[in-house]
């Protein structure tokens, strides 16, 4: 069967649109130092800010530096549940530090039973210390979650939350957790990987969206759109694998407004009102100290 994206053409942007990323890895090391380029061709498409997520205390400085060098750049610290494991002793103090000396967000941070070989053990923990840290500081939070909705919606309505929101980063949860969600402060974030067939269902659940906690995602460099979509195609540094390139989010908008039966410009004002209400942080000014001065 076709898949309802399959004929849809993706135009240049009109440069008076403002775009907005909720969730990426502008750090990823399979970027190899070429931000400078990625980010001139974001700059290009209209792109006005993305949220950098951190995913490990190994990557936290790099996101650090991104958010001084662009004023795009919301930065985000978290520990990612596929890295739980490699938690220092002394994680949940350098997490602090970052969130009490910059502007930044919570996230990466999630559970997972969908990752072959990963223990769910300990998930559980990390994540509600993660989630009191946004909720004492007032931070937004991205959530990753697979496999488990119904855990994190018993955790989410039992504990405390960030009275501005939080993103369920690539909601891929059915419909009908969707009005309780949204009901705890959930903001939900569309990916161009939902325009691949085969993922009507995800489509079909962001119809049940209300239309002020939509958020757009590209996830880069990982949810790459179909090739016929993107107008970055990106790789690896070697060349060996594809990835994707943040610049294509002026794409993934595309999808969504051909999804909701929505005039492009609209959904682009929407989008701005929704990542502002969840992510409107100051950029690049620290509260204490600037990037440099956190010590791990």
């Amino acid at each position: 069967m076709q898949s309802p994206t399959s004929s849809l053409r993706v135009r240049p942007p009109d440069q008076a649109m403002r775009f907005y990323d909720a969730h990426n890895h502008l750090q990823d090391p399979r970027f190899a130092g070429t931000q400078s380029r990625l980010m001139a061709a974001c700059q290009i498409e209209g792109i006005a800010g993305m949220v950098v997520n951190g995913s490990c205390e190994a990557d936290w400085p790099e996101v650090a530096r991104l958010a001084a060098r662009y004023t795009e750049v919301r930065p985000s610290f978290g520990y990612h549940p596929w890295y739980v494991h490699e938690r220092t002793a002394h994680w949940q103090d350098t997490l602090r530090r970052y969130l009490d000396t910059l502007p930044a967000a919570v996230g990466e941070v999630g559970l997972d039973r969908w990752k072959p070989g990963l223990a769910y053990e300990g998930q559980e923990a990390v994540f509600l210390d993660q989630l009191l840290l946004a909720a004492e500081r007032n931070r937004p939070l991205s959530i990753h979650c697979l496999r488990t909705w119904g855990r994190l919606l018993e955790l989410l309505e039992t504990h405390p939350r960030p009275a501005r929101g939080f993103l369920l980063h690539s909601y891929g949860g059915p419909a009908e957790l969707v009005p309780p969600l949204a009901a705890l402060g959930a903001y939900f974030g569309f990916p161009g990987y939902f325009a691949h067939p085969g993922k009507e269902r995800r489509r079909d659940a962001f119809r049940s969206v209300p239309l002020d906690r939509w958020l757009i995602e590209t996830d880069a460099p990982d949810q790459r759109l179909p090739d016929h979509l993107q107008r970055h195609p990106c790789a690896t540094s070697d060349g060996s694998a594809p990835i994707n390139h943040p610049a294509n989010l002026p794409a993934v908008y595309t999808v969504a407004a051909n999804l909701l039966g929505l005039p492009l410009a609209q959904l682009a004002a929407i989008i701005e009102e929704n990542f502002l209400r969840l992510f409107g942080l100051p950029t690049n000014q620290p509260t204490t100290a600037s990037p440099a001065t956190v010590k791990e």
